[in-house]
This record gives C-alpha cells, sequence and structure tokens, in this order.
C-alpha cells in the first residue's frame, strides 16, 4: 500500500478529516508531512480529540526504533482499541509486550510508544497486511465515530 492509497481509502470514510501539516499552517515542523485522520463530520478539526489513525515518514524524537529514516519508508498508526490489539498482539495493551522489532515492515505490531494505549503500527504496509490495514482502519474510524457520538449526545442532553 501506498501513503496516498491510505489516504484515499480513508477519506472515503463518512466524515473524516485528513490533515497533512505543512509549513503555511502554523503546525510544528516535525509534523510537515505526516497525516493525521479525524473523525470530523462538520469539516472541523476536533478541539479535544486526537486523531484515530497517523502516517507518519520520518522518526520522531523518543520513537526512532522503527527506522523511518530509511528511504522510502512510513508507517501507518492506528488506535486499535483493546478488543482488536488483544486479536493482533495476544495481550492488552497495558501488559508488557514480546519485545517486537519496531523496523519490521509489512507485519502489525504494537505500536512502539503508544502500544499501551492500544494502537497499532505497520511499516510499509504491503501484500501481507494491506487488508488487514484497511479493516483495522475501519473499526478505528467506527471507534472514533462512536466517541464522537456519545460526546454529541451527552452536550445535548
Amino acid at each position: 500500500m501506498t501513503i496516498d492509497e491510505i489516504i484515499n481509502f480513508v477519506e472515503d470514510l463518512d466524515g473524516v478529516l485528513a490533515t497533512r501539516p505543512g509549513p503555511d499552517d502554523g503546525s510544528p515542523e516535525i509534523s510537515w508531512g505526516d497525516t493525521f485522520f479525524y473523525y470530523a463530520p462538520d469539516g472541523v478539526m476536533p478541539k479535544a480529540s486526537q486523531p484515530f489513525a497517523t502516517i507518519v515518514t520520518k522518526n520522531y524524537p523518543g520513537d526512532e526504533r522503527s527506522r523511518l529514516d530509511r528511504p522510502d519508508t512510513f508507517r501507518v498508526n492506528i488506535a486499535a482499541g483493546k478488543e482488536s490489539f488483544i486479536n493482533w498482539t495476544g495481550h492488552a495493551p497495558r501488559e508488557p509486550a514480546i519485545d517486537d522489532d519496531p523496523s519490521v515492515t509489512d507485519a502489525v505490531i504494537a505500536h512502539p510508544v503508544y502500544g499501551s494505549v492500544g494502537w497499532l503500527a505497520v511499516v510499509n504496509p504491503g501484500q501481507r497486511t494491506h487488508a488487514a490495514v484497511r479493516e483495522l482502519l475501519g473499526n478505528a474510524h467506527h471507534l472514533a465515530r462512536s466517541r464522537y457520538e456519545r460526546r454529541a449526545g451527552s452536550t445535548t442532553s
């Protein structure tokens, strides 16, 4: 899967706002070139919400083990939720993990930094993980939409 294929897939889901920080939008330089996906049916960046998925194209401070500094390397990160996380890793998010190699490509692994909160990651998704990445992104979108609807319901009561 390419970055564009992932972006197109996620943008086709209902209510998705994809942001791509750049030099002219006031975002931190480290985020330039990456993509962040939010459930925002009104098209407005949510103030108190994290993205449900991201695509990162470089190492972030404290997150260098994925070796995203290799040519043509990126990582898709997915807020998978507890159930999907357990299905893929065999353990709950807060339980100690087997020390996966976060630089391995085309494999679903616990996110090297945010695995403890239920995030999964895939470096350079390919033939082995293509279907899984789509399914996980769809599930993450569903979870984000459900959170949004619960919050919206609690503010209208």
